[in-house]
């Protein structure tokens, strides 16, 4: 038997009937060339086969003394984890986003391995789908995406070689925190700066004064936990789910960064922002100071080597949803991001975490004790995962949609993940049915969004010089340019 990690226990703990705690990934796929009707009836058939599991897939929790532990699980039944269904007519992505939210919101049985995995056929254009889940004590959202990775390959024909995920196995990254603040994300803080010695509290002092400074002077870039304004996504959650995806394009999110000397992910930040504000804003719910969002931060430092797979840090920012104009949010956003790196870039893994415990700490003790009552922990967690950078296969179809499942929590009653591959960016937004109701919309919000930033851009360019145009005698015969067809704009891969 194996003791569960501190955070990995708390999962376990904080779990109730209205929270579970588990993720997932729902990743579309495209049949290959020629498949017969009975493509996914043979390729159930051939999964099955795959009865050795690997950890974390076979590990059954067990409690003695109060206390959890993990045990090999001798009686695998590989049919209670592997389910083939299909889905109702008309089979459209609607039906298939119905169905993951109805799955995604039961409970995994602790009687068994914590995870379920269900092969999807019955879409209308001919697509199948993957759905699988997991505790989050068992494996984080890296280790996820990384274990999937491993499922895959850019070779058609390899790709039908290659083990199942519960033949793989995933192992949590080192990184892990828990939902919420809690005692064990506090301890893990105190073990990892304790492992570096304690000469490395002294870095971790200086800027835990440094922003209780910026805080006192009122400087507008730092965000802070449990200052943020409470909106209907800070209340608490019911037992059902509502899963809405949607691809957006990789190649445009990299133009506007251009523009704005800014990331990738800074966009996708103002994308999250803007479309939050429309939303609430035609809810007339629009807080007037700017939401908050926790939103995890690579700290891997460069031309150098780690012994940790995952060097990652949570951080807060600003979304300036108090702000009408695209561009000045995204300006404002950046800044704030800005701040939060030269920051974080000062500390090491350890020092982060021991940092991000002691300025998180006050904001979490007023905000969970109710003494603010018109303030929140933070709005809204929004994770971005790097995917797969090429065309890959899973079992011979092509990927079309890698979308995760997260989890939520009351006061965080809506999270938005997302999966960047190739030239896609595929969000995945999971939100309480009842507390966020029609959270669909915010796929349209965040398309238009982006539009408006493209606009930002197109008005600040200068215009191109004109041709110094020469004096025509009447004889000279004008040719009109032809005229050009006009192209219906590519349309996102939805789900």
């Amino acid at each position: 038997m194996e003791k569960l990690a501190l955070i990995d226990d708390a999962f376990l703990r904080l779990e109730n009937r209205r929270q579970p705690l588990h993720i997932g990934s729902l990743m579309l796929l495209e049949p290959p060339a020629g498949a017969g009707p009975d493509f996914a009836y043979q390729l159930a058939k051939r999964l099955r086969q795959h009865t050795v599991t690997a950890p974390p897939f076979n590990h059954r929790l067990v409690t003695k003394r109060g206390l959890h532990y993990w045990e090999e699980d001798r009686h695998f039944d590989l049919n209670h984890h592997f389910v083939h269904l299909s889905l109702p007519k008309p089979g459209r992505v609607r039906e298939l986003l119905a169905m993951v939210s109805r799955v995604h919101s039961a409970h995994l049985d602790r009687s068994y391995p914590l995870w379920r995995m269900y092969l999807i056929e019955g879409l209308e254009d001919g697509r199948i789908a993957m759905y699988l889940k997991i505790h989050h004590a068992m494996a984080d959202g890296i280790a996820g995406i990384t274990m999937l990775n491993k499922c895959m390959s850019n070779d058609q024909k390899a790709s039908k070689t290659m083990l199942p995920p519960w033949a793989i196995g995933a192992r949590k990254s080192r990184t892990a925190q828990p939902p919420v603040p809690t005692p064990a994300g506090g301890l893990s803080a105190l073990r990892a700066i304790t492992r570096e010695g304690i000469g490395a509290i002294a870095p971790v002092i200086k800027e835990v004064g440094a922003t209780i400074k910026d805080y006192r002077s009122g400087n507008e870039n730092l965000a802070l936990a449990g200052q943020a304004p409470r909106c209907i996504f800070n209340q608490k959650v019911s037992a059902s789910r509502r899963f809405a995806a949607q691809s957006y394009s990789m190649p445009r999110i990299r133009a506007v960064a251009k523009a704005f000397d800014a990331t990738g992910n800074d966009v996708i930040l103002a994308m999250c922002g803007g479309a939050l504000r429309r939303y609430l804003k035609d809810r007339g719910e629009l807080p007037k100071t700017s939401l908050t969002a926790g939103v995890p931060v690579s700290v891997r430092r460069k031309n150098r080597e780690s012994k940790a797979n995952n060097e990652i840090a949570f951080t807060l920012t600003k979304l300036a949803t108090h702000l009408d104009n695209p561009a000045a949010r995204m300006r404002a956003i950046k800044n704030c991001m800005d701040y939060n790196k030269e920051r974080m870039s000062k500390l090491s893994p350890g020092q982060l975490m021991a940092y991000a415990a002691a300025v998180m700490a006050p904001g979490a003790t007023t905000s969970l004790s109710g003494l603010a009552s018109d303030k929140a922990l933070g709005n809204v967690i929004i994770s971005h995962v790097p995917g797969p950078r090429e065309t890959m296969y899973w079992q011979g179809a092509r990927l079309d949609g890698l979308y995760p499942v997260s989890l939520i929590i009351d006061s965080g009653a809506l999270n938005i993940t997302l999966v960047s591959r190739q030239d896609k960016v595929d969000f995945g937004l999971i939100a309480c049915r009842k507390s966020v109701p029609s959270v669909q919309k915010l796929l349209t919000y965040l398309e238009e969004e982006l539009a408006a930033l493209e606009q930002c851009v197109e008005k600040t360019r200068p215009a191109p010089l004109r041709k110094k145009t020469e004096t025509k005698s009447p004889s000279q015969k004008t040719t009109a340019a032809p005229k050009r067809k006009a192209t219906k704009a590519s349309k996102s891969n939805a789900a």
